[in-house]
C-alpha cells in the first residue's frame, strides 16, 4: 500500500471517528503529496518515488517541531501542544527513529571512514552521515552530535 493509499484510508477512518485533529494533519499530508506530485509530472515521473514521500513527510515534521519551538518560546502552549499531537500524527508515517547511542555510533564510523580530525571536516562527515541516516534520525540530532565530536 502507497503512503497515498494509506492517507486516504486514514482520512476516511478520522472522518467516521470524527477525530478533527487527525483529519486534519492527514489532508495536510495530502496536500503536500498532491504538491509533489504535480511539481514531478513535467519530468515524466506518474508518481511519487518512496524516497520522495519520506521526504515529504520528514519536511512536515520538522516544520512541527519549528512550530513548536517557536510557540513556546513565545509562552503559546495551547498552540505548542496543538503542533506535537499534529507531529504525533505525522510521525506514525515515519520510520522508527533512531536512539541518540545508534547515531552515535554511525558518526563514528563516518568520522573514521571520512578521516576527519577537526570541525573543519564538519562538512563531510554532515554530508556522508545525512546520506546514511536520512529518514532514521532528525538533521538537528546528527548535526549536535557531529559537533559535540569534532570540537
Amino acid at each position: 500500500m502507497s503512503l497515498r493509499e494509506r492517507i486516504d484510508a486514514e482520512i476516511k477512518a478520522a472522518m467516521k471517528s470524527k477525530d478533527k485533529v487527525r483529519l486534519e494533519t492527514v489532508r495536510s499530508i495530502k496536500k503536500f503529496i498532491l504538491e509533489k506530485e504535480v511539481s514531478v509530472r513535467p519530468s515524466g515521473q506518474d508518481a511519487l518515488t518512496e524516497a520522495q514521500e519520506m521526504e515529504i513527510l520528514m519536511q512536515i515534521a520538522k516544520q512541527r517541531r519549528d512550530s513548536i519551538e517557536q510557540y513556546t518560546k513565545a509562552g503559546r502552549e495551547e498552540l505548542a501542544a496543538q503542533e506535537a499531537a499534529e507531529l504525533a500524527i505525522v510521525e506514525e508515517y515515519l520510520p522508527q527513529q533512531m536512539s541518540d547511542e545508534e547515531v552515535s555510533a554511525v558518526i563514528d564510523e563516518v568520522i573514521a571512514s571520512v578521516g576527519a580530525t577537526s570541525a573543519k571536516d564538519m562538512g563531510k562527515v554532515m554530508g556522508a552521515a545525512m546520506q546514511q541516516l536520512k529518514g532514521k534520525a532528525d538533521g538537528k540530532k546528527i548535526q549536535d552530535a557531529v559537533k559535540a565530536k569534532l570540537s
